[in-house]
């Protein structure tokens, strides 16, 4: 894979070429990159980088393209050149030339190809909180409805968003800390708020994948430790705390995370989650080691296993009783929620999280492609990617939500059976009341048909002795996240046939989702830093680890007992609001501040082909407003409604749902300033400093995708700024 050094290397040793041999090469690398009207001044420094890179191009397609961010400086050359007119440089000469290159160009390789690339993406996106989410809000707001609204949503927001995060990426080849100040000097803290909530959400994502390890490993037991209480220690009997609750809640909360009563508890990291802990970090930094490479090897076994586990629970889910059941559900639509706001304000939400925006990563992986790539195709192929996932996993949760609820109401019949043969032997109820012994082959239907049928006043007694079981009811107690995930999931395969296999390889999925969107948050740091930094790239690997030790440390403070409700804190309530306002600022930066308009015409030069306007009025009116919506409605969500967790009560050994104290209101809101400051803070000191209002590069002479391939002259630029004064 060659880098854009060695591309500029090649420029250096072919500067006495042939007049002759430089025009046809210009001639030929018009051809193939630059489609567009003629806009550049053709001089003797530009014709020579053109046709090295021209032959570079013939000898690998994915070529780096030759740039800098001084482009000036290169006029030594030319001045060289004009000094001695048909001399060949010296040796010496040839040597200082090449090392102010290798300072002005910086190492940035290529993806190997596009399938790395796209894979990549589609692996970051899949989080595993997001997917466990669509069942919930499928359930609770308007069944299918809810995906009608969802794919509007998508189509009408994400898509032209996740357009916008990649064009810029691609076009500038930066990550999030520098793009976002070619389009607004004024909004160049947009970038470093972008970096600081990945920095925030990477010091606890990996917990969540410590989990999934260890729960991994127990399920190489047989029987799972989940499927019934342990036995106490120097004893045959069971643990009483485990009896009172479900033997897979109590080895959620006790044997997995020793969780504590609140989250005001405190104490030390619990050890076997820290030995986990280290083996997903280990993970992480082995397929990131040698960057994109390694990366993209990775991505295909991740990713591509990943929707095959996916098929295989679908195929599986599909054949258990009571899949029906759940598939009632998915199916089921509410018309009233079309017109519901909340709704609405949950698929939005949902979208800009299931496609990662507003994290800096797509752009950081979107700035490792060659700027002629179609990124508008990227983006449908990644959205519609996303969407499948969605449309595999959701049909197959719901089969098994379905088969969970049926052996749960059967178990809660045969329990009811057995109170009431008891009661009427003890002569507490008549004969009449004693239910038909043999319940194994559909309780539930033996036992309802029975009470069905009896008299109204034996039905009345039989009904005050017995619990209800409301299949309607259990289903609907689903809850969502890491809950369900760990709960209701596990406790669901622990019923079918080959549970251990089947438990190995649904952990297995978590940890490929858990590990294809860590390396994605880790490349959204590493890449702004590499860029802010350029010395960084030459030791990739030793930032790797820095980074890596650094998330550790803060991964240590969440996998204490008290750490989940942390998690939970930060995941359902804070992480929102600032996405929202990145996602805001980065729209407006592109579409009003350097305009719609002007970038539609880079993207046009940049790939080869229009775009549509209709991307114009979707940045310019339609993105901004229901952004807006999105997080005026999520704020009145935070301020008037009371923020609960559910917590662990070890007196009862029950779930209680407990409300976060007034400290950790304020933390969050505390947390919130902090990472949105940069935008003003940027803000403030352009305009303290006297920086220029118009969006130009860091030399101030061409514009965004012009930085890379287009000089212009400053009369040209006006020119553009003259024709773009309504920017949309």
């Amino acid at each position: 894979m060659k880098t854009e050094v060695q591309a500029s290397k090649s420029f250096l040793t072919k500067v006495s070429s042939s007049e002759t041999r430089l025009s046809e090469n210009v001639s030929e690398i018009q051809s193939w990159e630059y489609r567009g009207p003629k806009t550049w001044s053709t001089t003797a420094l530009v014709s020579e980088a053109r046709a090295a890179q021209a032959e570079a191009w013939e000898t690998q397609a994915w070529e780096a393209q030759s740039r800098t961010n001084q482009p000036r400086r290169t006029s030594v050359l030319e001045a060289d050149g004009a000094s001695d007119k048909g001399k060949e440089p010296s040796a010496e000469k040839l040597q200082v030339t090449e090392k102010e290159q290798d300072e002005v160009l910086p190492t940035r390789p290529f993806w190997s190809n596009k399938i790395d690339y796209i894979l990549a993406q589609v692996g970051y996106s899949l989080r595993p909180f997001t997917l466990w989410h669509i069942p919930h809000l499928w359930l609770h707001d308007g069944g299918s409805s809810f995906l009608i609204i969802y794919i509007l949503m998508l189509f009408l927001i994400g898509i032209p968003l996740l357009f916008l995060e990649m064009a810029v990426g691609q076009g500038l080849r930066q990550g999030s800390l520098g793009v976002w100040k070619v389009f607004s000097p004024w909004l160049g803290g947009v970038g470093y708020a972008s970096f600081m909530v990945c920095v925030t959400v990477g010091l606890y994502f990996n917990v969540a994948n410590s989990w999934s390890l260890f729960y991994l490993g127990e399920s190489f037991q047989f029987p799972l430790p989940w499927e019934r209480c342990p036995l106490l220690k120097n004893s045959s009997g069971f643990d009483a705390e485990c009896l009172r609750t479900t033997p897979s809640v109590y080895f959620w909360y006790r044997l997995t995370l020793e969780a504590s009563d609140k989250i005001d508890d405190g104490g030390p990291p619990v050890f076997h989650l820290n030995l986990s802990l280290l083996l997903s970090w280990f993970l992480v930094v082995s397929i990131m080691i040698s960057g994109l490479k390694s990366i993209g090897k990775a991505m295909y076994i991740l990713v591509v296993s990943l929707y095959f586990i996916i098929f295989g629970f679908l195929i599986r889910s599909l054949l258990l009783d009571g899949a029906l059941f759940g598939l009632q559900h998915l199916v089921f639509s509410k018309i009233s929620a079309l017109y519901s706001i909340k709704v609405w304000h949950q698929a939005g939400i949902q979208v800009l999280f299931a496609l990662g925006l507003g994290f800096g990563t797509i752009a950081s992986f979107s700035s490792y492609m060659p700027q002629s790539n179609n990124c508008l195709n990227d983006a449908f192929v990644m959205a519609v990617a996303n969407l499948g996932s969605m449309m595999l996993a959701t049909p197959a949760i719901f089969s098994l939500m379905g088969f969970w609820v049926t052996v749960i109401i059967h178990r809660c019949n045969e329990k009811n059976a057995e109170i009431l043969i008891k009661l009427v032997a003890q002569g507490e109820l008549p004969p009449e009341a004693r239910p038909p012994v043999s319940l194994h082959d559909n309780p539930t239907v033996i036992f309802t048909t029975w009470l069905n049928g009896l008299p109204q006043t034996i039905k009345s007694m039989v009904l005050s002795k017995v619990t209800e079981c409301d299949i309607e009811k259990e289903i609907l107690k689903v809850s969502k996240g890491p809950s369900f995930a760990f709960l209701a999931f596990t406790e669901a395969l622990a019923l079918i046939p080959g549970s251990d296999v089947w438990s190995i390889i649904f952990f297995l999925l978590l940890v490929i989702l858990g590990l294809s969107t860590m390396v994605g948050i880790m490349q959204g740091i590493i890449t702004p830093l590499q860029d802010t930094f350029p010395s960084l790239r030459k030791h990739t690997k030793l930032l790797t680890v820095c980074v890596s030790l650094f998330l550790y440390l803060g991964n240590l403070f969440f996998i204490r007992p008290s750490g989940i409700y942390f998690i939970k804190l930060l995941n359902d309530y804070w992480t929102v609001l600032p996405i929202v306002v990145i996602i805001i600022f980065e729209n407006a930066a592109v579409a009003w501040a350097y305009g719609a308009r002007r970038f539609l015409r880079d993207l046009k030069i940049m790939l080869g082909c229009p775009i549509s306007p209709f991307y114009r009025w979707l940045w310019c009116y339609l993105s901004p407003f229901v952004l807006l919506v999105l997080f005026v409605t999520s704020l009145i969500h935070l301020c008037l409604n009371t923020i609960t967790y559910v917590a662990w009560d070890s007196s009862t050994s029950k779930e209680v749902i407990q409300q976060y104290p007034p400290w950790t209101l304020l933390l969050i809101a505390l947390l919130f300033v902090i990472v949105i400051l940069p935008i003003p803070t940027y803000c403030i000191y352009y305009y303290i400093h006297g920086g220029p209002v118009s969006p130009t590069t860091w030399d101030g002479s061409i514009l965004f995708i012009s930085n890379q391939v287009i000089p212009s002259t400053e009369a040209q630029n006006k020119e553009i700024l003259l024709d773009d004064k309504t920017n949309c």
